[in-house]
């Protein structure tokens, strides 16, 4: 295992991949990784390389639509990975080894012009579809507003959940509840897990461009925004006595700034909950010295935090964000179908 991601896992990190690509699944197991998740991005990328080629062609025999073709590869390259960490899920109780499995991001699509009634009964039905008999898959819920409305009744239905696209604290806080009135004695305590995918380098960003900080503060706020809800997290569940970790997933960990070091947030973040880095995040750290300590209590000064509070208006950076967050959402997605008819009219010219 390599030393620096060692001493990483040590802090109390646990360490997830963001990618189900199998190679790199491999490798980061090898790392010490004890989960993964997917998104249509990381799907796309495989399917561009060509290894899934020979089952796109017999799917395209027996007639399947090109929305078939990429759920049903979606599913496959889900479960290959499921698979690879089921021993780390069972050793754990449940605790760890889950690979995440996001639901079809074309519900939040506007150009669609859905109504919200209906996409939530959308995210309970695929919800419970694509956990169906599967013991360490995630489902990954948008925390939108229909999004956050399908939570109570999936957790009530058994669905494991991992909340992701939050980007505030009264996401998180909604979502939360959510699941916790959904479970609170409709599903068995011993099996109950969520995690809450808090993205940080998106905030940075949008701090950058839209807000005029210190140098202190600035690079900061995502940070700040991530350890405050862990914080908050941590204490709303210790009240529960569960014997799982309902966890933050630290997630958008890898840097944007190209002055940034690529284990900013990785280093920042140390010591508790899911880091799920992207595999070049990893990579860097594998290839560097580093030693970590545990540092995801560690705040700036107050004076900082000052600035960040007095300056940053929650309610507008969560409006761009989750504006800029349901488009790179559904892009993907339409990407994906993109080049399953792509590879229809390579692999099937005469249709």
């Amino acid at each position: 295992m390599s030393t620096p991601l060692k001493s990483l896992i040590d802090t109390g990190t646990k360490l997830y991949l963001d990618s189900v690509e199998p190679a790199e699944v491999d490798k980061n197991l090898a790392y010490g990784a004890v989960g993964a998740t997917s998104n249509p991005a990381i799907i796309s990328s495989i399917i561009a390389g060509g290894g899934r080629d020979s089952q796109i062609e017999s799917m395209l025999a027996e007639g399947k639509t090109d929305e078939e073709i990429a759920w049903t590869l979606t599913d496959q390259l889900v479960s290959e990975a499921e698979a690879k960490f089921a021993a780390i899920h069972q050793e754990t109780k449940g605790n760890a080894g889950w690979v995440s499995f996001e639901l079809d991001p074309l519900l939040e699509d506007p150009s669609l012009n859905l109504k919200e009634d209906d996409v939530v009964q959308k995210y309970i039905e695929l919800g419970k579809k694509w956990a169906a008999g599967h013991t360490n898959r995630m489902i990954k819920v948008p925390a939108t507003p229909a999004g956050l409305r399908a939570l109570e009744p999936l957790a009530a239905a058994g669905v494991t959940l991992n909340v992701t696209l939050i980007f505030t604290d009264e996401q998180y806080r909604i979502a939360r509840e959510a699941i916790w009135r959904g479970v609170n004695g409709k599903v068995d305590p011993s099996e109950f897990k969520s995690v809450y995918s808090i993205f940080i380098s998106r905030i940075d960003v949008y701090t950058d461009k839209h807000l005029s900080l210190s140098d202190e503060a600035q690079g900061q706020v995502g940070l700040v925004n991530a350890k405050r809800i862990w914080k908050e997290n941590r204490e709303f569940w210790a009240e529960k006595g569960l014997p799982l970790e309902q966890e933050l997933i630290f997630a958008s960990t890898g840097t944007k700034d190209p002055s940034d070091p690529p284990w900013k947030y990785v280093a920042a973040l140390a010591g508790s909950d899911i880091q799920t880095n992207p595999p070049e995040t990893n990579a860097a750290v594998a290839e560097s010295d580093l030693t970590f300590t545990r540092t995801v209590e560690d705040m700036p000064p107050e004076a900082v935090l000052n600035e960040i509070d007095s300056v940053v208006d929650t309610q507008k950076m969560h409006a761009f964000l989750m504006e800029e967050g349901v488009d790179k959402f559904v892009k993907p997605q339409r990407a994906l179908l993109k080049l399953i008819a792509d590879k229809r009219s390579e692999l099937s010219p005469t249709a």
